[in-house]
């Protein structure tokens, strides 16, 4: 099976009917993604599966968990714009921010919301820490989402202080997470988080292994968090007594 078609069929398992316009709209995005990772590292393959099904797919699976109506979303790290623009592109009345440091990539997801027409996506180039710091974006969000992006603890560091109390915090994980479940439990207790629910993806022949971490945002979390850009993958909370 062609690797459209297979995303085609796996996001309508997961409840998401995609229309010719936004089929479209990943296809150019999968174009782009291909000549830009020429330039700068965005992915680490450009295979036609791996785009579509370990990467668009993969991030359309936290539709499923995404409350209906207007949301506020910010995604953390995000990299060459996973899981936020499939996000954006399947469900456009999301008003997204896209987190990311590094300038190249920050200038790939500008030019991707101006190509794709995707109004209401911010592009925020800075450090992580420094936006959980921004009064603006501070518990500003309805949910926050990440992917690959580092240990569970050091993410919750970052997501959590953008969410809004009563909002959530889902991270992308693969494979045997107990270990990083248990170490991310002082961070849960420090941030304001409590842990909701770890499900399948749903998708277990196409994604096999792949969890979605969900995180309820119980509490505001202390003005001391975050800490200073880099601590938090240097010294994790799960490691702070």
């Amino acid at each position: 099976m062609e690797p459209q078609t297979q995303f085609i069929a796996g996001a309508r398992r997961l409840g998401v009917q995609l229309s010719a316009g936004q089929l479209d709209a990943f296809a150019r995005y999968a174009a782009a993604l291909t000549s830009w990772n020429h330039r700068v590292r965005l992915v680490g393959s450009t295979d036609p599966h791996e785009l579509y099904v370990r990467h668009f797919l993969d991030s359309l699976t936290l539709l499923p968990l995404l409350p209906p109506g207007l949301l506020t979303v910010v995604d953390v790290g995000t990299g060459a714009g996973l899981p936020g623009i499939p996000l954006k592109l399947a469900r456009p009345e999301l008003d997204l921010a896209l987190v990311e440091s590094v300038g190249k990539k920050a200038a790939f997801l500008r030019q991707m919301a101006v190509e794709l027409g995707a109004h209401g996506v911010a592009v925020l180039q800075a450090r992580a820490e420094a936006v959980g710091r921004d009064p603006a974006q501070r518990e500003h969000y309805d949910v926050a989402v990440s992917r690959a992006l580092a240990e569970l603890a050091v993410v919750l560091e970052l997501g959590l202080p953008l969410v809004r109390v009563g909002g959530l915090c889902i991270v992308l994980k693969k494979g045997d997470i107990s270990g990083g479940l248990a170490r991310a439990q002082n961070a849960l207790e420090q941030l304001g988080g409590r842990l909701a629910q770890v499900r399948d993806a749903g998708l277990p022949d196409l994604l096999p292994g792949h969890l979605l971490v969900i995180i309820e945002k119980v509490a505001p979390t202390p003005e001391r968090y975050p800490r200073r850009p880099g601590i938090p993958a240097k010294r994790p909370l799960s490691q702070v007594k």
